[in-house]
């Protein structure tokens, strides 16, 4: 059967590239994500304004994350994740080791820490055995990677 649903990509505007293609370079690369190499300008070093990374999924299918400078008069607002629009990103762990050996690159990475990594068992809305981190984007995008049992084969 082909993959129908799953998300393919996701887009984020960023305020200011020299602060968040490191935080991402730092969190994607500890998750397992590949850096693209993308011709064109915008991507290319010393100093990139754009960057892409992508994992596989299986069955030849992948999902991507691109981040680009922001445009227009809101272009420096921060991210407000209690107004209509993304509340958070979580990205799946596949043990509590791995939060923990992200958690590791995320504060080498001098990220902004909004959770240390802890088992949220008991607590309103989470499993038995869920365990997560949780960080700021430069732009202030919640990011969460969590381990959860139950979602684990």
């Amino acid at each position: 059967m082909s993959i129908c649903g799953p998300l393919t990509h996701i887009d984020l505007s960023i305020s200011d590239p020299d602060l968040a293609i490191p935080f991402y370079e730092a969190l994607l690369i500890a998750l397992g994500y590949e850096r693209l190499s993308i011709a064109s300008e915008e991507f290319r070093e010393p100093k990139p304004r754009r960057a892409a990374w992508q994992v596989g999924l299986g069955s030849g299918a992948s999902f991507g994350i691109e981040v680009r400078p922001s445009q227009g008069k809101n272009r420096l607002r921060a991210n407000d994740r209690h107004a209509p629009g993304m509340h958070h990103m979580a990205f799946h762990a596949a043990s509590l080791q791995d939060v923990d050996r992200v958690h590791q690159a995320m504060l080498a990475a001098a990220a902004k820490v909004l959770d240390e990594p802890a088992d949220y068992t008991g607590q309103r809305g989470y499993s038995d055995g869920y365990y997560a981190a949780f960080y700021a984007d430069p732009d202030g995008i919640k990011i969460e990677v969590a381990y959860i049992p139950h979602a684990n084969p």
